[in-house]
């Protein structure tokens, strides 16, 4: 391996550290879009059958919160209910949303960072390819019996090879994760909409009940 990256050239060292934060972000998102960190497929109908007669105390609001990505956004809503009994539904509406909003940035987190990446590996291995054709070219000079030096030939055209190759090593997967991480996201996104509006009527009859008990 050392002896590639000898062969490579020094246009090699920013593609090895791209690879490594490529990695390392695959990794970290592979962990926090799991679909039980992000939203669980039975808490909204946990939540409903806790809140069917009356609202949960606010440790309980403050647990569902921090259960998951989805449980913060349905912890909104109770919030604005247990805070202001007589809200309306657009103001319900409004504090789902944000807290939606909020998750969506959660989760799309990295992921610009990743599609980056993904763009720019074929273009540094493009980069160690140009190297290595000025290389090629200035061992071609005048200046040697043979008219040439073969060694920065030889030279020159494992670091066009190299880079090119590990600049495209890096991009497919790359690109294929983000791809990938972004259909999550979208359909984690589309999740919390349905949920977030089949609370908001369950949380309005907590609203409506509130003058009986003055």
């Amino acid at each position: 391996m050392f002896s590639i990256i000898q062969a490579a050239g020094w246009p090699i060292w920013p593609l090895i550290l791209m690879s490594i934060v490529a990695l390392a972000l695959i990794i970290e998102r592979f962990y926090h879009l799991r679909r039980s960190r992000v939203a669980p497929p039975k808490l909204l109908d946990e939540v409903v059958a806790v809140t069917r007669s009356s609202l949960p105390a606010a440790d309980v609001v403050n647990k569902l919160g921090s259960s998951s990505v989805l449980g913060s956004v349905l912890a909104a809503g109770l919030r604005s209910v247990i805070a202001d009994p007589r809200t309306t539904e657009a103001a319900v509406r409004q504090s789902l949303e944000s807290a939606g909003r909020e998750a969506v940035h959660t989760i799309e987190r990295y992921l610009n960072a990743l599609g980056t990446i993904a763009a720019a590996a074929p273009l540094l291995g493009l980069f160690g390819t140009v190297i290595g054709m000025i290389e090629i070219f200035g061992s071609q000079a005048p200046g040697g019996p043979a008219g040439g030096n073969p060694q920065q030939l030889a030279h020159g055209i494992s670091v066009a090879l190299y880079n090119t190759a590990f600049g495209l090593i890096i991009a497919v997967p790359s690109l294929m994760s983000y791809r990938y991480f972004r259909r999550r996201v979208e359909e984690f996104e589309l999740g919390m909409e349905l949920a977030a509006e089949r609370l908001v009527p369950h949380l309005m009859r907590f609203t409506m009940r509130a003058p009986q008990s003055n």
